[in-house]
């Protein structure tokens, strides 16, 4: 069950929610129209049952799990100077992308002494497709 199908409301608010009086409500519960848990001397109607009972379609659940990609792009004999505009252009790329996109994770690590650059991007396939694009880009114009 999602959070918004287990979530428990009180007479007061399934009155409200249908234009009803609470005392309506409480007849319905007790007719077995609605159906409703008794908790000490009030009633807690699950909101999937007065969704139900209103005519509110039942929502189809979101998919809670989506497919992550995790990439290494190792490039060696990578300067200094190189890895420092590399630091300033991968967070301005992931800045630039929409915010309704999934969202989308590039880490940088430099090695000096063996002037060696790793770009390790984490995100959802298509968003990290686009970034190592980009990368690609990239290294082709460091190679003209």
């Amino acid at each position: 069950m999602s959070e918004l199908q287990a979530e428990l409301c009180t007479v007061d608010f399934a009155a409200e929610r249908l234009q009803l009086h609470p005392k309506t409500v409480l007849r319905f519960i007790r007719a077995g129209r609605l159906r409703a848990t008794r908790v000490g001397k009030s009633y807690r109607i699950v909101r999937a049952d007065l969704d139900s009972f209103a005519g509110i379609p039942a929502q189809a659940p979101a998919p809670s799990a989506q497919a992550w990609v995790t990439t290494i792009v190792d490039v060696p004999g990578v300067g200094p100077e190189l890895a420092q505009r590399w630091a300033r252009q991968l967070p301005s790329a992931l800045q630039s992308k929409p915010r309704d996109r999934p969202p989308l994770r590039a880490d940088l690590i430099y090695e000096p002494e063996r002037a060696h650059l790793k770009i390790i991007v984490i995100g959802a396939p298509a968003e990290s497709v686009a970034l190592l694009s980009l990368i690609r880009v990239w290294l082709e114009q460091l190679r003209a």
